[in-house]
């Protein structure tokens, strides 16, 4: 999953703070249970040391209404003196915590990645569409565009004869060349913007001239959701549960895609690496283009909860002890920092994505694995003991 939107936590100075929010507020207390649920967090916050002026940045931001629908999380992390990301999740956290300390939570902000899609949705009738984007940071976005045609004669009507023919032929014209111009301005955008899903919805006929008008690029990212409109009194609620569902299937195909690459370079002793030790020494080189955590069961900490790394100031300054920093040239900064942070700031400072898979579903020796974007012979190698009942590895790094 694409990190991209951590990157401005890159760099920045501490204290940073953490907070990850149950933000649904459908019915008529929900905005109020918001608020009443960030007061006990904010305290917890003022305890911690939250800086004054980032707590009044966050008063602000978390009064300010989500238009999300359904239940949601949303989880905002801030350095020292401004709220640096603001995302929304597709699924509230069981429980709303807060945290103020010298390093971001980036957990639950990367796993916002793994839950979110970027797509555009088309929603379609004969006169043009309404296009709206999602960057991934919610259910919907509000980066919103209506695409108009200019051919008008729209109606057809019931009756017989030549001149009624060649109405109704002006008028199928007009429905193509409207459909024409939103092809056109889709195949355009798509190209520029790179969405992982189109999703078209709307007039069943509007939609059919459509899928027949786009680009091959297009093609290869659209799905067709029935049931949205342009006009109002469309039963949203259904549409909506339709659209969750797309997403889903989509999202579990995507994750099982990078597993599935993960466990045939495996195999093949390649360009997939497992072990704390390993995926570091990958980081370290800029190699990785797919960091895979394992997901522990649920009330279960996972293999990486208690483990530190030593880092410097640069996200790709990362060893495993502290006299290793100076072997990759490092002499000044140097402090401790939580594996999982430390290895998704690495992540991010090399443009690489994230997977989170679940437990058993790849080997993974530590809880972490990489793929990468390039091995030589200086890659470490893995070498599976067979009928082991651990996690033990033969490391041979050629």
């Amino acid at each position: 999953m694409d990190l991209h939107w951590l990157k401005p936590l890159l760099g920045r100075s501490a204290p940073f703070t953490t907070v990850y929010l149950d933000a649904t507020h459908d019915d008529a207390t929900g905005a109020a249970d918001v608020q009443s649920r960030w007061k006990v967090l904010r305290r917890q916050l003022e305890h911690d040391g939250s800086p004054t002026q980032v707590l009044a940045l966050l008063d602000e931001l978390v009064a300010r209404p989500t238009h999300a629908v359904g239940p949601h999380g949303r989880v905002l992390v801030a350095d020292a003196r401004e709220v640096l990301v603001d995302r929304l999740l597709t699924e509230p956290p069981a429980q709303s915590t807060a945290a103020c300390g010298p390093v971001p939570l980036l957990l639950p902000a990367a796993r916002a990645a793994d839950e979110a899609t970027r797509f555009l949705l088309v929603e379609l009738n004969r006169q043009g569409a309404d296009l709206t984007w999602t960057d991934g940071a919610g259910p919907l976005g509000v980066d919103s565009e209506a695409v108009e045609g200019d051919h008008d004669e729209m109606h057809k009507v019931q009756g017989g004869g030549w001149a009624h023919r060649r109405w109704q032929q002006r008028v199928q014209d007009s429905w193509e060349r409207n459909v024409d111009v939103v092809a056109a301005d889709l195949d355009r955008q798509v190209t520029e913007r790179k969405p992982e899903l189109v999703v078209l919805t709307g007039d069943v006929r509007a939609v059919a001239l459509l899928k027949d008008a786009v680009g091959q690029e297009v093609r290869e990212v659209l799905v067709e959701v029935p049931g949205g409109s342009r006009a109002e009194g469309v039963n949203e609620a259904a549409f909506h549960e339709r659209l969750d569902a797309v997403l889903t299937e989509y999202r579990a195909r995507r994750r099982e895609a990078v597993l599935d690459r993960f466990r045939q370079e495996q195999g093949r002793e390649e360009e997939a690496v497992t072990s704390l030790a390993d995926v570091v020494a990958v980081l370290q080189r800029g190699q990785v283009s797919e960091l895979v955590l394992g997901e522990p069961p649920a009330g279960s900490p996972g293999r990486l909860a208690d483990r530190q790394l030593w880092v410097g100031d640069g996200p790709l300054e990362l060893t495993l002890g502290k006299d290793d920093l100076a072997t990759i040239g490092v002499a000044d900064g140097a402090r401790q920092m939580p594996a999982d942070v430390a290895l998704v700031r690495a992540a991010v400072g090399q443009d690489a994505g994230l997977t989170f898979a679940d437990e058993g579903a790849v080997d993974l020796v530590d809880g972490v694995g990489a793929l990468l974007r390039w091995s030589d012979e200086s890659t470490p190698r893995e070498s599976v003991l067979s009928q082991s009942a651990d996690s033990g590895r033969i490391h041979n790094v050629i």
